[in-house]
């Protein structure tokens, strides 16, 4: 074909090619967007995600009720003082002068209010080795970590002054202080090296700084107006941290993704003898369509969360779609502009045997860089497709099987953090000795008249029960604010840190102790929240999303790939295949997390359990996120198939030649999940070794072995659409800018660009 008329249609290809034509204005086009969503980001300032009203339930009702009656719950701090077997009794004098020591100590910070003795309010253990003095932190319960410093300072010049006892300090705003000091400072450092990292593999892959280079820009521009976005929508949907992140994650692999595909197709064409317009062209109507099929599915996915009904999965739903539509759009229209202003450009910063035209990538790559291992790979695959199919699904499936057993819970202090952190001991100590005594569930009674005798004597009686009944060992306190017309109940659950036998015990509060006694008395609410109550109400909540997520997600891939290819087969095998990927991810995660099975190797021991929320993340992330290599390679091969080639030769075609971007693409997503895995942040450590080993078993099992094997087994069936279905909107267009050998190729559509 020579460097005459092209023909394209489809949007991708119209975008790039007004771009091309425009390229300064498409370039101040998106410099102006970039700098626009910034500047009214910042302007309009960020609404988090209040964590009290992100549930639905019991925990909902009792924060609407606190929130309504105008009380501020301050945060709360413990200091434990614990001898050791043999040593002093907390009858004892020293024992004594070490509490009160710490009452004084702490008061003496300014930082504290309400300190109270453990021989006041009975907080003494049963073997009488440990004792908790109790007290809030003045301010804002939200930013009391920020001034929680002074009061640990002082504890620990208090354990200096009695080296013979334990004194340690545990709560609301030292947690959270540790937590952000351990976590924050590790997970900024994680999101500033994903950026080296993924530059420094498409240097590898390209071989030239500028080529490079611009991946990283579109995906840090991208990300950049995201985060002025979700300030602008934050107001009618609150963000939040986590959602910050996930879109910085997802936005740096979409995006360098997106760019990775255009520039390679870019390339091909030039290396195959066009100029570069005609190059830009064909790279438009051919990966520029991939990007925005690809594009629209992840999208999709995302949407996905939107149902969940829990407040952080819906700003990371709403977050991570807005970016991938950033960054799909900026693909098809800033890049080609950007690629036609460099023109051969683009090649500068040549890296010495890195380059493509270098003697030692030529003898690697072969002169169409046709991956030789692939080559090797797909030839045994289409000679015995059977075979293929059978031991790559066999394979699969019994990496998948360890996920029939999945347990999930919101993971304690102890699991998420394992024993890195001091303050698990102490969380430890605390909980063995009170069990339940850190994270006490919190009744919040309401009634028209709290000090009323019925509602004093059904209080006196919950709190006779509680203990009673099983539920608690005690003590449980109670926290009058008669103007408000409530009262807060405190109780320690027997379990303590076990989340399944805490919760056993929230379930025989609320069913079994509540009824017999705060039930029978009209007019009065009694809702149960606290951790152990949080956690039970979003698992459940979290399971009642689970089928109506999937479905939609599952229903919605399925219509766009049947929309986009034309083809029954190609979409239920696209949903079959992204199925089983997602099942073999799940699979690894349950065997290194949940049994231990090489965990050392990531630092995963003892966890024992996968955290609630990820394996629908991991569902909505890995289903879109997987469209990008699928949409890529399979349209690579309907176009070579619409050329005339045969079904076989069109799958060998296809998966040889895209496999060198597919495998850039997928090193660059495994490099920086892989980052996230490396977190203390056990959650995290989980979140990113699922994304990694899920990209990992996409790029090679499914799209390298298992596509092409179910494609040369169906052949011609692969296009197959019922002639029923023809009627659907008809959103393929030629993959192929040039003149196609099948009849069915419709050659009087489009239209005609002079280049």
């Amino acid at each position: 074909m020579g460097n005459g008329d092209i023909r394209v249609r489809g949007l991708a290809a119209r975008a790039g090619g007004w771009s091309v034509r425009h390229r300064w204005a498409a370039v101040g086009i998106w410099v102006l967007f970039v700098v626009l969503a910034m500047g009214l980001g910042s302007a309009a300032g960020r609404v988090d995600v209040d964590e009290s009203q992100s549930l639905k339930g019991e925990t909902h009702t009792a924060a609407k009720i606190i929130e309504d009656s105008g009380i501020e719950e301050p945060a709360g701090e413990t200091v434990l003082v614990q001898a050791e077997e043999g040593g002093p009794k907390a009858t004892d004098a020293e024992f004594r002068a070490a509490v009160t020591a710490v009452m004084e100590a702490v008061e003496a910070t300014g930082e504290v209010t309400d300190v109270s003795s453990p021989y006041d309010l009975d907080t003494v253990s049963e073997d009488g080795r440990s004792a908790l003095v109790q007290f809030d932190m003045r301010g804002d319960a939200e930013t009391a970590s920020e001034r929680v410093e002074p009061v640990l300072e002082a504890v620990a010049g208090v354990q200096k002054d009695h080296p013979s006892l334990t004194i340690e300090e545990i709560g609301a705003a030292s947690m959270m202080k540790t937590f952000d000091d351990a976590f924050g400072d590790d997970f900024q450092k994680a999101e500033y090296s994903a950026v080296p990292v993924a530059l420094g593999i498409l240097l590898i892959a390209f071989g030239a700084l500028v080529a490079a280079l611009l991946p990283v820009l579109l995906a840090i521009t991208a990300i950049m107006a995201t985060m002025g976005l979700m300030g602008i929508v934050s107001h009618v949907m609150p963000m939040g941290d986590v959602a910050n992140s996930v879109m910085l994650l997802v936005g740096l692999a979409v995006g360098v993704d997106y760019c990775l595909f255009y520039l390679r197709r870019e390339r091909e064409e030039r290396a195959a003898g066009r100029d570069a317009q005609t190059a830009l062209r064909i790279a438009a109507a051919t990966s520029g369509r991939a990007i925005v099929v690809s594009g629209v599915t992840v999208c999709v996915a995302m949407a996905g969360m939107l149902f969940t009904g829990i407040a952080d999965f819906e700003a990371m739903g709403l977050a991570s779609l807005i970016v991938v539509a950033v960054a799909m759009v900026g693909s098809v229209t800033v890049l080609p502009a950007m690629l036609s202003l460099l023109g051969h450009r683009v090649e500068k910063g040549r890296l010495p045997y890195l380059h493509p035209e270098s003697k030692l990538r030529r003898r690697r790559a072969g002169a169409n860089q046709d991956s030789r291992l692939w080559t090797a790979v797909l030839g045994a695959v289409l000679r015995r497709p059977v075979v293929a199919v059978v031991v790559a699904t066999g394979a699969l499936l019994a990496v998948a099987a360890p996920a029939v057993g999945m347990k999930t819970q919101n993971l304690t202090l102890d699991q998420e953090f394992g024993d890195s952190l001091p303050i698990v001991q102490t969380y430890n100590r605390v909980n063995d000795a009170f069990p339940g005594g850190s994270e006490p569930a919190e009744v919040v009674v309401k009634a028209d008249d709290i000090n009323s005798p019925e509602v004093q004597s059904a209080l006196a009686a919950f709190k006779k029960e509680a203990v009673d009944s099983g539920a608690s060992r005690g003590p449980v306190e109670i926290e009058l604010h008669a103007e408000q017309g409530l009262a807060f109940v405190y109780v320690p659950l027997v379990g303590g840190s076990d989340l399944d036998k805490a919760g056993e015990s929230l379930v025989k509060l609320r069913d079994e102790v509540r009824p017999a006694t705060l039930g029978g008395v009209d007019g009065v609410e009694a809702p149960i929240t606290g951790q152990v109550a949080g956690s039970h109400d979003f698992n459940n909540q979290l399971a009642g999303a689970v089928v109506p997520v999937f479905a939609f997600v599952v229903l919605f891939a399925f219509l766009l790939m049947l929309l986009s290819f034309r083809s029954l087969t190609i979409a239920i095998t696209s949903i079959a295949l992204n199925l089983l990927s997602v099942g073999a991810a799940y699979g690894v995660l349950v065997a290194v997390f949940q049994h231990g099975w090489g965990a050392s190797l990531v630092g995963a021991e003892g966890v024992g359990a996968i955290i609630s929320w990820l394996p629908l993340f991991l569902f909505v992330i890995l289903f879109g996120l997987s469209m990008d290599y699928h949409v890529f390679v399979v349209s690579r091969i309907r176009e070579a198939w619409l050329k005339g080639r045969t079904t076989n030769e069109a799958i060998k075609h296809g998966v040889v030649t895209t496999a060198g971007v597919v495998t850039s693409a997928a090193v660059i997503m495994v490099a920086v999940f892989a980052i996230f895995g490396t977190l203390s942040m056990q959650s995290m450590k989980q979140m990113g070794v699922g994304l990694a080993v899920a990209v990992l078993i996409d790029a090679t099992a499914i799209r390298g072995v298992l596509l092409p094997a179910v494609m040369a087994l169906l052949g011609e069936r692969n296009w197959y659409l019922p002639k029923w279905l023809e009627r659907l909107p008809d959103l393929t267009h030629d993959e192929a800018p040039e003149e196609v050998a099948r009849p069915t190729a419709r050659d009087d559509e489009g239209e005609r660009v002079p280049v």
